[in-house]
């Protein structure tokens, strides 16, 4: 297993999501994007509840409580998709319908 080594770790600064992408914004000025289909509680998330995220450990991450969905900075800059199983996905994916 490979190990992402960073000569500077950046901190999120903001984000934006428009059209199935999500836009993060980087203190070191870049922007990366990574569409929606890569974290399938974002994707199935509402406005409301993809409006309703915070920046957690000074830039480290993102967390939308509402849906349980936190990203990494390292996670999105090693290529991550979201980690959770189909199993899992389901279950909440069920929950939400009821």
């Amino acid at each position: 297993m490979s190990t992402l080594t960073l000569e500077y770790e950046p901190n999120i600064t903001n984000l934006h999501i428009y059209n199935n992408i999500l836009s993060i914004e980087l203190d070191d000025e870049r922007t990366i994007s990574i569409p929606l289909s890569w974290y399938p509680r974002l994707q199935h998330a509402t406005l409301d509840e993809l409006k309703d995220w915070k920046i957690i450990g000074h830039g480290y991450g993102i967390a939308w409580e509402t849906i349980d969905e936190h990203i990494s900075i390292t996670g999105i800059l090693a290529g991550r998709k979201s980690g959770e199983s189909p199993a899992s996905f389901q279950k909440w994916l069920a929950v939400r319908k009821q």
